[in-house]
């Protein structure tokens, strides 16, 4: 990833629903966002759980701003009929945005682990490089919520019912689950003020992506 700002965002979907879920995020919206001015890339992860259809969306933009620019408001305040279908279907919906405050690491796993932080490290760029060095990570992102840009009204957060926020966002992707497992507990022990809550992570699996380059055509 390049840009300098993040949008991340968690839902759970009905089973009943999943097809049409599916359908929706890889063959209507993501294309939709990408394409906007400011989006320059989407990325899709599952849960790996059995007892629940739980996704993981990261959108990867040019700067924050982006995030209460007017492309983006304008997509937001225009849901298009399929959309207004899905949103109200979707339960535990945490969304927020903000500044990329550090990264670390080359290319991308697909095995991760997105962690909503409730406060945010003091040295970003320190903690990164140091998870970013433990054996099986390919790359850690760190993002900081910016809540007023992601917290402007508009219609399409209407549709939808109670919104989750977050302070902050890591993200660590590997090789592997066990290296991921192990680099989260190291994680933890290398900032416990800030990762001191994390238990047993919930991993997600890459299933979609989509370049702006290639939404494009």
């Amino acid at each position: 990833m390049r840009g300098a700002g993040f949008l991340a965002i968690w839902s759970d979907v009905e089973r009943s629903n999943l097809t049409d879920y599916r359908h929706w995020l890889t063959r209507e919206h993501t294309t939709e966002r990408v394409t906007t001015e400011g989006f320059l890339a989407n990325r899709v992860f599952r849960a790996l759980r059995a007892d629940i259809e739980r996704f993981f969306i990261l959108y990867e933009l040019q700067t924050p701003e982006v995030l209460d620019g007017p492309a983006y408001l304008a997509r937001l305040n225009a849901p298009t009929p399929w959309s207004q279908r899905i949103m109200p279907q979707l339960g535990n919906f945490i969304r927020g945005g903000g500044v990329v405050t550090a990264r670390a690491g080359r290319g991308e796993g697909s095995t991760i682990v997105a962690l909503r932080l409730e406060r945010l490290p003091e040295n970003p760029k320190r903690l990164a490089d140091d998870i970013a060095a433990l054996d099986g990570v390919a790359a850690v992102q760190i993002g900081a919520t910016d809540i007023a840009r992601t917290s402007v009204p508009t219609i399409e957060k209407g549709m939808r019912k109670d919104e989750g926020v977050f302070a902050g966002l890591l993200l660590i992707e590997a090789l592997d689950e066990a290296s991921l497992r192990s680099a989260v507990r190291k994680a933890a022990e290398m900032a416990p003020d800030v990762l001191g809550h994390v238990g047993d992570p919930e991993i997600y699996q890459g299933i979609f992506a989509l370049d702006k380059r290639i939404a494009w055509t």
